[in-house]
């Protein structure tokens, strides 16, 4: 019974699969080998920032599936192929009303600023500015923009930076709940709130030090593109906030108008007959199908957090993110055996993660710079704790002025459960076989002295560890590299001054320096390394079928007269075309 049970189970799911996941697998991937519409001749792109951006596209297929969602990475790409695109005259950019990543918001003015000295236009629109997040990174975008517009009556609100933290000392010790943590060191303040009720003087200094920088950059680069002085600007925005036609009267924005009114401005700027173009649109559109020859710069890309084994895409549809250690070593491993690869940009935006899991990413870089080949990181958003643990080696490091980075420190430890599941009767209780130490993470009680001298033991070995590789990879004595680890968190520009980082700037900052590396010149072509799951992949992992039998039904419903399959077939086509390296002819539009 149990058999026939478990039989009929697997029969049922592959129906739901071919009769529900099929035909959406179908309608997606059809949609995708469609022949995308030309470019016109006088294109304005309207790049839309108002949704989140992650660093990096995901490497799940699908999800980004009922949401807009862009990557800073694609942005800066797109934006770099339209600056050579003579169709494109110019870019409308539409801002968030609140904060962005100030690293992203870095990495995107680059972008719009290199676009600009080719000559061409950019605009950009917003519908209010509000004290939520890093508010001053989208104003310091919008500045850089050759007009910077505001809707009528719209509020601009950017006075300051400030930052909330929950504290749960008090209230872990009204129930009972113990923190039971270790930090290497002071300033490895990760797990503070569970450990006070304030901010401890070290936690306050670092946090308003990393703040204050990142205001600093901000408003500076501001200042710049609007041609004001520093303090002025500062001065000025920190009295508000302001509605748009009173910063207009200040100077700290161009024109006041509705988004259409700024459309039309810039449509007339771009030439009789020009026309608005989807930014993603054009992004799909514009991606270089078929590889050039000739040498190349690798890129190998991994955010989120740092973990071991591979992305299994459990699934398909999530769109959280993490840097999975077989998955970026073998991408490093790739470029090294690709013999057109002469250099590596690593692109790294991470918080941290697994000691364990960085060291075989950092293996991989060690084993890149042997093959002599250059691997130059390129930070994100941040790359901290096992962030930087995995670019300590490079051969050099660019960060943006904003990368929130550093962190060298370690902390580990468990949340003790028992005194307060007493309180509602209910007791934990442990049993072990072997040394002491086998119970040192149960919940319910503290370490006793002697797991406490273990773990402590064990943390002082992993922090004693990262400390070396930094002292190692940044040419810096020990004893320096301990001065400045303790956990604290640098910006990219006070990293640069520590001698963490080589260069501030952003992602072509990192390609220019790898070619320099590598003694390459010209223009040179990008191949991206990092493993990207498709889309049989991925319903392979979520449903437990093959991705060989989702490509038999898909077949199965060519056969039966489903129009939508052949599109999907084609594009399969293609596909192993270019993974072959032979010439790819157009492909077959969907009837």
């Amino acid at each position: 019974m149990k058999q026939f049970l478990t039989t009929m189970a697997g029969v049922f799911a592959g129906l739901v699969l071919f009769l529900v996941g099929v035909p959406f697998l179908l309608i997606v991937m059809a949609a995708g080998a469609a022949k995308p519409a030309p470019t016109p001749s006088h294109a304005v792109l309207e790049l839309d920032l108002r949704d989140p951006l992650t660093d990096q596209d995901p490497v799940n297929p699908f999800a980004s599936i009922g949401r807009r969602s862009m990557s800073v990475m694609s942005v800066i790409e797109t934006l770099e192929r339209a600056r050579k695109d003579g169709k494109v005259k110019a870019v409308l950019v539409r801002l968030p009303e609140g904060g962005m990543t100030p690293a992203s918001a870095d990495e995107i003015r680059l972008a719009l600023k290199k676009f600009r000295a080719a000559g061409k236009a950019v605009y950009a629109h917003s519908q209010g500015l509000y004290p939520s997040g890093m508010v001053a990174s989208t104003y310091m975008l919008g500045s850089a923009a050759d007009e910077f517009w505001m809707q009528p009556g719209a509020s601009l609100q950017v006075t300051g930076v400030a930052s909330e933290d929950l504290f749960l000392k008090r209230f872990f010790d009204k129930y009972g709940v113990k923190a039971d943590y270790e930090q290497r060191y002071e300033f490895k303040n990760a797990v503070n709130p569970y450990l006070y009720s304030d901010y401890t003087p070290a936690h306050r200094e670092a946090q308003l030090s990393w703040m204050g920088s990142i205001y600093g950059a901000t408003l500076l680069n501001a200042a710049g593109d609007r041609k004001q002085q520093p303090q002025a600007l500062r001065a000025s925005l920190e009295r508000g906030p302001y509605q748009a036609e009173d910063a207009l009267k200040l100077k700290l924005i161009d024109k006041v108008g509705q988004v259409k009114d700024a459309e039309t401005a810039i449509l007339a700027k771009a030439g009789k007959g020009a026309e608005l173009v989807e930014f993603e649109k054009y992004m799909r559109a514009s991606r270089e199908r078929v590889p050039r020859p000739g040498p190349a710069i690798a890129v190998v890309e991994g955010e989120g957090a740092i973990m071991t084994g591979r992305d299994g895409t459990a699934n398909p549809f999530s769109s959280s993110s993490a840097m999975y250690s077989d998955d970026i070593s073998e991408a490093l491993y790739d470029a090294i055996e690709d013999k057109d690869v002469k250099a590596i940009v690593f692109r790294v935006s991470s918080p941290g993660g697994s000691d364990t899991a960085s060291e075989q990413i950092l293996a991989a870089v060690r084993a890149a710079k042997a093959a002599k080949k250059p691997v130059v990181v390129s930070m994100g958003g941040y790359a901290a704790s096992g962030g930087y643990w995995i670019s300590s080696e490079a051969s050099a490091i660019v960060a943006q002025p904003t990368t929130l980075t550093g962190s060298i420190g370690v902390f580990g430890g468990k949340f003790v459960l028992g005194p307060a599941l007493e309180r509602f009767g209910v007791d934990v209780r442990q049993l072990n076989v072997g040394g002491d130490y086998a119970g040192a993470f149960g919940t319910g009680s503290e370490m006793n002295q002697a797991q406490r001298a273990a773990f402590a033991g064990w943390m002082d070995r992993i922090y004693d560890n990262f400390v070396a590789r930094v002292a190692e990879g940044r040419k810096l004595p020990a004893e320096r590299v301990r001065e400045i680890a303790k956990g604290r968190v640098w910006t990219g520009v006070q990293a640069r001054e520590l001698g963490l980082v080589d260069e501030v700037g952003g992602f072509y900052q990192a390609v220019d320096k790898a070619k320099a590396l590598a003694g390459l010149s010209g223009d040179v072509r990008l191949k991206r390394m990092t493993t990207q799951v498709s889309p049989f992949q991925a319903l392979e992992s979520a449903f437990g079928v093959s991705a060989t039998s989702i490509r038999t039904l898909a077949a199965a419903a060519w056969l039966m007269g489903d129009p939508r399959a052949q599109g999907v077939l084609d594009q399969m086509a293609q596909e192993r075309l270019r993974s072959s390296g032979a010439t790819v002819l157009a492909p077959t539009p969907v009837k």
